[in-house]
């Protein structure tokens, strides 16, 4: 059986609160004079008075700002109160208060393996509420629990569906694709907690690293492939301002190469601006072929 929310209508409780309470005061002045009379009856039915004032009381209930109230009778629900107020119903009913205000915790740091089964310590921050109080109350034993639990196990799911970086322009990754991982996780959660009446706000990554055991050796791979990355930047730089160079000497007819000299130039270009440390010059004294 699933449930689903519906509205409690109680009774408003300001006017029974008072009701209540004059019918407390009646009674007890009932008692006081009858006592005084040694009025058996009298005192009795004030006895009465009291004792179905105070009865009537835990029909009472107040609904604060952002709550509802679950009402339920002998195990059969009831409906919901929301409205912010002092409301009255059947004394016997039971009233279980669920916050609906906006929460949001942080998971704890999770050791998953990554797409490529690397190790990574992980955590996330999601953003939550409850809309349906009657799925909160009965469709899961404790919703809190439900959320954390669940939210740790959707984290895990993602972490292994995604790699920690990216090989290629294409690929999405746990530390590059912020928004796409942030978007797939909060989509995830959204579907395994609306069964228990929870809107997910938002998720997002806060904590992202690779395990300890592992970090020193990725730290160096990264390295390598942001020297590699910067060695292709220059490269390209470098062919093309040879290229301009050996354009613009034919263009001005500033010298003429035949291919073996141009070639001797390209390499020593290169050698020049590929190079990590200062190139030592060697100047030539004789003619230009010697």
């Amino acid at each position: 059986m699933t449930f689903r929310e519906s509205d409690a209508r109680p009774m408003a409780g300001l006017p029974m609160a008072l009701l209540l309470t004059a019918a407390l005061v009646a009674s007890i002045w009932m008692f006081i004079v009858a006592a005084r009379a040694h009025d058996g009856a009298r005192i009795g039915a004030a006895l009465a008075l009291a004792l179905t004032a105070l009865c009537l009381m835990p029909g009472l209930f107040v609904v604060n700002p952002n709550e509802g109230k679950v009402l339920t009778l002998f195990g059969t629900y009831k409906g919901t109160e929301k409205r912010p107020g002092l409301w009255f119903t059947n004394p016997f009913m039971h009233k279980a208060a669920v916050s609906q205000r906006v929460r949001n915790f942080e998971t704890g740091k999770l050791k998953v393996n990554d797409a490529r089964s690397n190790p990574v310590d992980i955590a996330a921050v999601v953003v939550w509420r409850v809309v349906d109080t009657a799925e909160a109350v009965f469709e899961v034993n404790d919703y809190v629990e439900y959320v954390h639990m669940q939210s740790e196990s959707a984290l895990r799911a993602l972490a292994s569906k995604y790699p920690y970086d990216a090989h290629g322009a294409e690929d999405i990754a746990l530390s590059t694709h912020t928004d796409e991982v942030s978007r797939s996780l909060l989509e995830a959660l959204i579907e395994r907690l609306s069964k228990a009446g929870v809107e997910v706000l938002e998720a997002r990554i806060s904590h992202l690293a690779y395990a300890q055991e592992i970090a020193a050796a990725m730290l160096q791979r990264q390295q390598a492939s942001a020297v590699v990355a910067a060695r292709q930047t220059i490269v390209e730089g470098a062919v093309g301002m040879v290229q301009m160079a050996l354009e613009h000497i034919a263009r001005d007819r500033i010298v003429e190469f035949d291919d073996e000299r141009k070639a001797a130039m390209v390499s020593n270009l290169l050698v020049v601006l590929c190079a990590d440390r200062s190139v030592t010059p060697v100047v030539n004294t004789g003619t230009i072929h010697h």
